[in-house]
């Protein structure tokens, strides 16, 4: 029987810190089975989905971190995932669609966005979020959303409440 495992970690920045923690995943008989790695300010954050078939990883992957939270100043959570690895997306009965937002940089874009879609069921998969300097300088935001939409739910339905939030927030939403 397979067994789960979410390992998230946090610290400041450095070369060598994915070899660590993927050291770790291997050490242990594990499978790195999906990740997502970024650099946030000055700190390096990871999510890491592992798969093993020992019933004591989690332990040995729970000891295992001390060490490297000790030796890199991370900050390491482990989760065991009792029901296993989420169906494929798009999951039975929702569509794939994807949400791009774009313009000045502002409070409350992500909320706003996100707050839309979930009043509508729609289940973000993946957010990513920039701000860079846009023309003259002034800061330019770019929010792009991986997302399931219920089958019953219209698309033009989810483009008409997009465009109210887009109107309100002053930005440019596009729902493909």
């Amino acid at each position: 029987m397979s067994h789960w495992l979410i390992l998230s970690a946090i610290g400041r920045d450095k070369p060598g810190l994915v070899a660590e923690l993927a050291q770790l995943i291997y050490d242990v008989d594990a499978n790195l089975e999906d990740s997502r790695m970024t650099i946030l300010g000055t700190d390096f954050a990871v999510i890491l989905l592992a798969s093993c078939d020992s019933s004591d990883a989690a332990d040995r992957i729970s000891l295992a971190a001390k060490s490297l939270e000790r030796d890199h100043g991370l900050t390491i959570v482990l989760r065991s995932l009792t029901q296993g690895r989420r169906p494929a997306i798009p999951s039975p009965g929702t569509r794939p669609i994807r949400v791009t937002a774009s313009g000045e940089d502002k409070a409350g874009i992500v909320m706003g966005v996100c707050r839309t879609l979930a009043n509508l069921g729609v289940n973000i998969c993946e957010l990513s979020t920039s701000s860079q300097p846009g023309p003259g300088g002034s800061p330019h935001y770019q929010l792009n959303i991986s997302a399931e939409a219920p089958q019953n739910v219209d698309a033009g339905e989810i483009d008409a409440a997009l465009s109210r939030e887009a109107d309100r927030l002053v930005i440019d939403i596009k729902l493909e």
